[in-house]
């Protein structure tokens, strides 16, 4: 007994061994007629193997596409789409580069900060006390999930001073509310199972 790990490596799994095997006998047929009408049986046996995709677009193209793969390119049928090149399938994409900018306290992240900065910069209007209540909020949020002991109120008014540059300056008073929203916002442990099914 042959395993298939045993077995060539097939270009598309997902069609399994027994489509790989009729398109390596097309590839042995001679008679082009019989050949091309041997790829379109082959594309309609592909095609009902994924019955839910039809309705997507270009989905007989993608059809011939992997049909072309699967046979190395070297399938010399009339194609009746423009199949994808070889060279293209071997290209690597664009390296991503990674964010140059530097998290100074990782609890807060990075975007937090920038926020901050912008909230300072926002003119002196009364939706501007309601958003640095919003952003002391979220600071005690993000700092709470890194210590469940939770954080001094201090030590949050010192890091919104610094992240605005000494601009903004709030009460003590507005991180009590915001102290109230974060112990509503926590999630109660959830009771065991067991114990609150009752017969």
């Amino acid at each position: 007994m042959e395993y298939n790990t045993q077995q060539r490596k097939l270009p598309l799994p997902e069609y399994g061994r027994s489509v790989q095997n009729m398109v390596d006998h097309a590839l042995t047929i001679e008679d082009r007629a019989e050949r091309q009408r041997c790829a379109n049986a082959i594309i309609n046996i592909m095609g009902g193997m994924f019955p839910h995709l039809r309705d997507v677009p270009d989905f007989k193209h993608k059809l011939w596409d992997h049909l072309a793969i699967m046979s190395d390119f070297k399938l010399d049928i009339d194609y009746p789409y423009e199949v994808v090149n070889k060279e293209n399938l071997e290209v690597k994409p664009d390296r991503i580069p990674y964010s140059e900018g530097k998290i100074k306290l990782r609890h807060y992240g990075m975007l937090l900060p920038s926020m901050i900065k912008k909230a300072a910069e926002y003119p002196e209007v009364p939706e501007k006390k309601q958003l640095i209540s919003l952003l002391a909020n979220q600071m005690k949020k993000s700092f709470t999930n890194w210590n469940k002991d939770g954080i001094d109120d201090a030590k949050l008014l010192a890091d919104l001073r610094e992240f605005s540059n000494g601009v903004i300056n709030i009460s003590p008073e507005d991180l009590h509310i915001s102290e109230q929203r974060v112990q509503f916002n926590q999630r109660k442990p959830r009771a065991n199972y067991n114990q609150r099914r009752k017969y």
